[in-house]
């Protein structure tokens, strides 16, 4: 059998399940006709079964692909701080730095001081945050190169990881 890389399956999978909607259509073509009341149905190419068998096939094939990937993501990791994490860890790790770092550039990007609303006609409200806004804006662009750095490793190691996949039929 031959096999398929990780990030080859990423984009195998992406592959069968727009199979599987195309045939899904090609169901709702073949399934019904429009005649006149007493003539024949036409004649055609493939037969409601015919693409009912496709499409179990494929969906077969999406489910036996969908396992493989899980239990690659879960058997393989890589090294994140001097310790291994799995790719599917991996994965929701650097999702994780991603939203820090959202949050820290938002705090990066607060003023000084914000004029809210006069509070007399002597005072008014300021917002003034209780952080140093620079601080989190290097912070947030520290947890960016984190997380790109642990999608590059990810991606790396879904090129090494090979499944017992037979792709032939759709590559």
């Amino acid at each position: 059998m031959t096999k398929v890389s990780l990030a080859e399956a990423v984009k195998l999978k992406s592959v069968l399940s727009k199979r599987i909607h195309e045939l899904e259509e090609e169901m709702d073509r073949v399934a019904f006709a429009e005649v006149e009341k007493g003539s024949k149905a036409p004649k055609q190419a493939r037969s409601l079964p015919d693409v009912e068998k496709d499409l179990e096939e494929i969906r077969k094939d999406f489910r036996l692909l969908d396992r493989l990937m899980y239990q690659a993501n879960v058997e393989n990791t890589i090294e994140y701080s001097r310790e291994n994490v799995t790719i599917v860890e991996a994965i929701e790790l650097a999702t994780q730095l991603r939203a820090r770092a959202r949050k820290y550039k938002q705090y990066g990007s607060a003023q000084k001081e914000e004029f809210l609303y006069p509070y007399s006609e002597n005072s008014s409200i300021v917002k003034i945050p209780m952080f140093d806004p620079e601080e989190y804006r290097l912070k947030g662009l520290e947890m960016d190169r984190l997380a790109n750095r642990l999608s590059n490793q990810v991606n790396a190691k879904n090129y090494s990881v090979e499944l017992d996949f037979d792709s032939e039929k759709y590559f």
